[in-house]
Formats: C-alpha cells, structure tokens, sequence
C-alpha cells in the first residue's frame, strides 16, 4: 500500500510540473516582429495661435525591468515611494520644436541625459513649456524656452508628484506653484516586514454602501500612514531662476487650480478619515480659496467621506460639487448641487441646481441655472450667453443649453436634447478660443457660436464646421469634408472668425500628418509635418468595412482585412480572427450606426489582432456587438443571446464573401471583450478557439454592479449567474487561451478572475492555458510583455485554428448550446 501511494504522489508531482510550464519571454514570429518593433512618430502639441508645435517622442513600450521598481498601492494609486510620482507614468525622451511656417523641427538643447519627461504645461503666454524629469531619486522641475528651443533644470529632485496636479503657473507668468517633499515626512513602514499592531476593522452602520469592486484600496493602519506620508507635500513658488520661496506648509493636497485673473488660488485637500472601501477620491475633504501670496480668503467646500450613496450609476453626494472657476471671469467660482438627495429613484422637475459665487467667496452664491437631469459642465461665452449640459445614463440623453447667466428669470433654452449614443445626430462640440485671461471661452460672433462635427452619417464619415443661432437654434454648415479615400479631423480652430483650423489627414497606409486648412478657400491646405508610415509591412493589406445583419435584421458592421497576396477572385478558404467588445444600447437606431472607417490609419498596437493578416488569416476587426434592451427591458435581460447572434451574422456574412472557412474561425477580445469570448465559447458552436485578455468571468465578485448593469446581484441574480462563463465553465468545449495582468488595477478585473476560471476549466477537462504576466496592469506595456503575448497567441491560433483538425460543422449546428 505504501508503495502504491508513493507512486500516486510521484506521478501527481510529474503531472504537475507537466502543467506548470516554466517559459522565459518569448517572441512572435518575424512577419509580428516587423510591426512590434518600430520607432513611433511622435505626440504633438500645438499652442492657441497656431504657431508653434512641439514634439514629443517616447519608446513604446517600457522595460519589464522599469516595472519591477518598487510600487505602493494605496488608496486607488500606484506610487514609486523612491522617485515620489506615479509608477506607470509615461515619460518621453525627446522633445523637438516647429514653427508651424518653418518645414524642419529643433531639437532641444540643454536636456537632462536619458529624460524621462512628463507633466507638460504651457505657461500662460505659452512661451514656455514646465515639465518635470524623473531621476533615479526623484523627480526635478524643468522648463522649456519654445523660441529658443532650449530648456534648463529649476529645482532638484525634490518634487511630489504622487497626488498629480504638480505644476501650476502663476498668471504672469514669472514663477511656477509646485507640490515640493516636506521636510517632515516620516519614514514608511515595509509592509511586507512590518509587525502587525492589531487587525484591521471596517464597520457597517445599517446604511447601504454598494461600491463597485475598486482595487488598490487602503487594506491596514501602515497603509493609512504610508498614504500620508506620500499624499503629504509642501507648496513653494519657483521663478524661471529657480529661486524657490515656501507658499504654503506641508498638507495632502490634492486639486489647485488659479483664478483667471491670477489673484485667487483654489486649492483642495484630503482629510481624515480614511476608506477601506473606496479610492482616495471619494476621502473627505475641504476646498479653500487662498490670495496668490498664500492667505487664506475663504473654505468653499467640506465634504466628509462618501462611501455611502444612492443606488445607480446617476446617483451623486449632496453638498457643492463641480468647483470650477467661470472661464470669462476674473475671479467668480461655479458649482451645483442636488436637489434630489443625489438619489436617481426621486421624481423631481429639476435634478440639479447650479450656482455662481463671487469674492470674496461667503456664502452660498446666486443660483444661475437649473438643470433637468444631471449636470455636467458649462461652457463660457460672455456675461450673457453659456452653453451647459446635462445627462441621464439611465436613457443615455443628453441635453445643451444656452442660458444668460446674468439673469436666472430668462428661461435656458434647449439648443439640443438627444440620445449620446446617436453618432449620426451629433451636432459637434463647441468651438473656444482663448480670451485675455489665457482660459477658454466660446469663440462668439455676434449671436452665433460654431461647432466642429465628427460627421458619422449613413454613407460615411464627414467632417463638419457649422455655424449656430445661439437665439434660433438654426445652423448654417461652413465646411464638410469631401473625402472618400482618406479621413480628415477637425483637431481644432486656429480663428474660426477667420475660418483657419488645424487638421488631420489619413489613410489606410497614409501616416496622419497635420496640415492648415482655410475654409473660405477651396483646397486651401497647408502641410504642417510630414510623418513616414512606420508599418509599411501593412501597405498592401487589403482594408474595407463591410456591412451585415444579425437575425433579427438589426444592421452591424466591422473592419474586414485581407492578407496582401490575397487573391479574391480565387477565394481561398482562409482561417479568420474575429475581435469585437460588446457595447450596452437602449435603442436600435444607434446600436445600428456604423461609426467606423475604413480610411483610418491600420495602426497596429499591443492589444491588435491586424498582426496576423500577414500571417494568413482574414482578420475583423472591432466587429458590432450590440447589446440592446429598449424601454423597460435592460440589455443584460437577453446578453447571451444577442452575443450569439451578434458572433454569428459577423462569421456568416464574411463567410458568404467567399473568404473563410467558418470551422476556423477564432474570437478574442479584451477586458469585457474577453467576458464576450468566454460567454461564447461556452454558449455556441460558432468558433475553433478563444483568446480571452484581462477578463471577468465570475460576476458575484462583481456584486454591485459591473459594465452598464447597475442592478445588484440580489437583485437579479438570474442575470448575474446567466451572464457568468464560471458559472458555465462544464459547457465548455472550446480551446481557450486566458491571459491576465498580475497587477490589474482594473475595477473588478481581479488577477483571481482568471485564476478561479481557469482552475475550473482544468477541474472539468476543458482545453485552456493560464498566462499571467509579471507586473502588468490591465493593460500591458513592458516590451517582454507585449512580444510574449504576441507569441503565445499565435501559438495558440496556428494550433487550433490554422490548423484545425478538420471537424464539418453545419450552419445548423453553429447556434446556442443552451
């Protein structure tokens, strides 16, 4: 007997090293290679006037040697403790300057060796450009002279970054704000080594506090006094000399922002005390108004901690909430506040009240407006003409006002009440420009405003520029794109007056470069950069979107790729990737608009399926999954079942073009993409194997909501354990490649999801693979990472769909299993 379970125990431990693969990183094949590892071109500022531009490079992707530096979590942050700013900043390396007349970049002298550049901020005359570097020890204040292309250090590595918001300038110009070290600071406790003093207790006082699952909270007393510690800095004013002056002691301050006119700051800070439960945005704190020399005017705002809320996704605290400052204004603060206990059940007229408060900030302020569902921001024109807007998730409407915020007895009026979802009826956004206090404010012409339009129509995508009555509410269109060949944005108006706006122009294969366009002048279009297609291995590849419909005749649509030797008049049976993300509609009309474009750069990245059209297969890209659940019916009533219809008019309609063979078709998809895939592989016929990224897969660890489901699980539990591929994991007879982030930070996306998803798949028999990924989050940016996820799926694509072994399949039987 001894001996036999000594055998048992040798071939269990043999059965388990088998199925632990012990890998290093590895790479994809060379036709991915030559789309992973190329330069990027870079991101672009542009100052108000239009004349100049600025240049930022960075590598894309990090090192998985620069993500492995030491990280804190706490309180919904990720903080390098050593260097004292965000561990999963991105940093550029190289900075350039262009007047927009000239045809060639400066450099930029005087740079720090290897930068690691991040919070870029114009100064008010935008002359200069404050930034701060990152160094071994810390972070430093630089900044950048545009005209003479030159930048220079301002302070040591001294800077607290970890709370953001580190660099405000003050409005003349002469001398930045910044959060500094305080010379106080305790040092942190290890955690990982620290003694415990006792447990750690949350408490329940009978009000319900139904959070969604947020990760990184606080979860001990030395999180509480790490959180400090790192949260804490002090204020201190530096010239353009670096001369530095202290401007205020040492508190967890988090928001600051200046007045208009320069004379006011407002500045936020975190109080005690703290959540277990929630992120450090939603901890107590108070909002006080300061002169620009430090005194104290005037505390505007106390809120105590919200863990408690309303049930819904619209439901919101009581108290002042949105401080702004009046953006036409010298000096006037704007905020609103409920009038419904922040509750979405209350039937009320008007759900949110808006106010405006002057200096010296005593008071409760003159109310200005009231909205009918829930505020969400105003645009300034002048003392008698806004723009506001409100919004209800429930219906998913939105309406645009334009009121006279000098006299509240004048009646707003509604320019626009309309579905969001709606792309086709979007009128645009409002144009701005900036006004005498450097702050941006409708761009108004006697009673006329402008809108530029994304332009999303039937028969394609076409820009607009439309001028607006703001008194009528009647539009008169200025421009539209013409373009069918390539795509044209509208990035932003230089003088609208004028008609001269910066734009963006694309193709398939045409790298977006930026060019001057004047619409008072037909092809009056002037080149601004001229960027190189970095993916000219992509050049020929085949690119179109295709239009199909689901069963129930709702119309979809998706981004079909051929491979570039693809012959199509031969149509050869090729296998097909098909990656999709659901999306939640309450009406038909909008689940129906096709908003994509075939003329859009083919911009491959980390996350894209476009690598493997050159490594044979027919790829469809971001292929329509809407979930619709019109009037009283919510979407999730009926998820699986729309997702199977969904997969199966996307594989039907490109299998009648002739291009696939539909028993080698694979899914895949992302974070609530890979929730899709798992719910289809567990409920349809329809795919040769899945590739599920970063995914949920148990929704009872998702009690209070997930997604656009804002039920409890206790309220429909039915929909929660229907809509869970866990729950399912025994109908699971597909091949499933399951990858995973070790350090999602992503609101319900647990590592664990994964973890228990896969363990139950292994119990039951089913064909998976477990990948997770040292230090990544929920997306994934180290260079080892990204090769290595290229790699193991295609590894897992060329063995169970390229290579499929042939299994007939009839339309038929490509339905729902249950």
């Amino acid at each position: 007997m001894k001996k036999i379970l000594l055998c048992f125990l040798a071939s269990f431990l043999f059965a388990t090293l088998q199925a632990q693969e012990n890998l290093t990183y590895q790479k994809p094949p060379q036709e991915i290679m030559d789309l992973v590892d190329v330069p990027l071109a870079p991101a672009t500022l542009v100052d108000s006037k239009g004349e100049m531009m600025v240049f930022l490079y960075r590598d894309q992707y990090k090192s998985i040697a620069e993500l492995s530096e030491q990280e804190l979590r706490l309180g919904g942050l990720r903080i390098n403790p050593k260097t004292n700013i965000n561990s999963r900043t991105t940093y550029y390396n190289k900075v350039e300057v262009k007047s927009l007349k000239s045809e060639t970049p400066k450099s930029i002298s005087g740079l720090p060796e290897n930068p690691r550049l991040a919070n870029f901020s114009w100064s008010p005359d935008e002359s200069k450009i404050a930034m701060t570097h990152t160094t071994d020890t810390g972070v430093e204040l630089w900044v950048l002279d545009i005209a003479a292309a030159s930048a220079k250090k301002l302070t040591d590595a001294t800077l607290n970054a970890n709370m953001r918001d580190v660099i405000n300038w003050f409005k003349d110009g002469s001398a930045i704000l910044v959060k500094m070290l305080p010379e106080n600071r305790k040092e942190l406790i290890n955690t990982t080594t620290a003694v415990p003093s006792g447990p750690t207790i949350s408490t329940s006082d009978g009000q319900k506090a139904q959070n969604r699952t947020y990760q990184d909270l606080l979860q001990t007393p030395n999180d509480i006094f790490n959180f400090e510690q790192l949260a804490k800095a002090s204020l201190v004013k530096v010239d353009l000399n670096g001369s530095a002056t202290p401007w205020m002691d040492s508190k967890m301050y988090n928001e600051i922002s200046f007045s208009p006119d320069g004379n006011y700051v407002m500045v936020s800070t975190i109080k005690k005390p703290f959540s277990y439960i929630v992120p450090y945005y939603r901890f107590p704190f108070e909002t006080v108004i300061y002169d620009k020399t430090g005194k104290e005017i005037s505390k505007v705002n106390d809120v105590p901690l919200s863990e408690v809320l309303p049930i819904g996704f619209m439901a919101e605290r009581e108290g002042r909430r949105d401080l702004n400052w009046r953006s036409d204004a010298p000096a006037s603060l704007v905020y609103a506040k409920v009038l419904d206990g922040g509750d979405p059940e209350v039937e009320v007229e008007f759900r949110d009240e808006v106010f405006l408060l002057d200096a010296p900030f005593s008071g409760e302020g003159r109310s200005i407006l009231k909205t009918k569902d829930r505020f969400s921001g105003i645009s300034w024109g002048n003392n008698n003409t806004a723009i506001a807007y409100d919004y209800w998730w429930n219906n998913r409407n939105t309406r645009t006002y334009v009121f006279d915020p000098s006299n509240n007895k004048k009646a707003p009026k509604v320019l626009f009440n309309r579905n969001y979802q709606d792309q086709y009826s979007d009128p645009g956004n409002f144009v701005t420009k900036k006004n005498q206090y450097g702050t941006s404010i409708l761009a108004l012409k006697d009673n006329n405003a402008y809108l530029l339009g994304s332009g999303f129509t039937e028969k394609g995508q076409f820009p607009f520029v439309d001028k607006i009555d703001l008194e009528s509410g009647q539009t008169t269109n200025l421009y539209r794109s013409n373009y069918n060949k390539k795509k044209e944005t509208l990035v932003e108006a230089i003088d609208i007056t004028k008609g001269e706006l910066l734009v963006r122009i694309e193709s398939s294969t045409e790298y977006p470069n930026y060019y001057l366009r004047d619409i008072n002048k037909k092809d009056a279009l002037t080149q601004i950069t001229s960027f190189e297609n970095p993916f000219k291995a992509l050049q020929d590849v085949h690119k179109e979107v295709i239009t199909y419909k689901r069963d129930d005749g709702l119309e979809l649509n998706g981004t079909l790729y051929l491979p570039a030797d693809y012959d199509k008049d031969s149509k050869e049976k090729l296998p097909m990737i098909l990656w999709a993300y659901p999306r939640e509609f309450k009406d038909k009309n909008s689940a129906s608009q096709n908003t994509s474009n075939a003329n859009d750069f083919t911009y491959p990245y980390y996350g894209s399926p476009i690598y493997w059209v050159n490594r044979g297969y027919v790829v469809l890209d971001d292929a329509s999954f809407p979930i619709i659940g019109e009037g009283d019916e919510q979407p999730n009533d009926s998820f699986r079942k729309q997702l199977v219809a969904n997969g199966k008019a996307a594989i039907d309609a490109v299998d009648e073009m002739g291009y696939i063979d539909s028993n080698r078709v694979a899914v895949g998809g992302h974070s609530y993409g890979a929730f899709m895939t798992a719910n289809l592989l567990s409920h349809s016929n329809l795919f040769a194997a899945g590739i599920a990224r970063s995914g949920a897969y148990n929704r009872t660890l998702t009690p209070f909501g997930f997604q656009s489901e804002e039920r409890s699980y206790w309220e429909a539990p039915e929909v929660y354990n229907a809509m869970s591929p866990f729950m399912h994991a025994d109908k699971m007879k597909t091949p499933l490649l399951l990858i995973h982030g070790e350090a999602d930070n992503n609101s319900g996306t647990y590592p664990m999801q994964s973890e228990r998803y896969f363990n139950a798949l292994k119990g039951l028999g089913a064909t998976a693979r477990l990948v997770i990924l040292p230090k990544e989050s929920h997306g994934y940016s180290a260079k080892e990472s990204v090769l290595h996820v290229l790699w193991e799926q295609d590894q897992w694509l060329e063995k169970y769909v390229k290579n499929r072994v042939k299994t007939e399949i009839s339309k038929k039987e490509k339905v729902m299993v249950d």
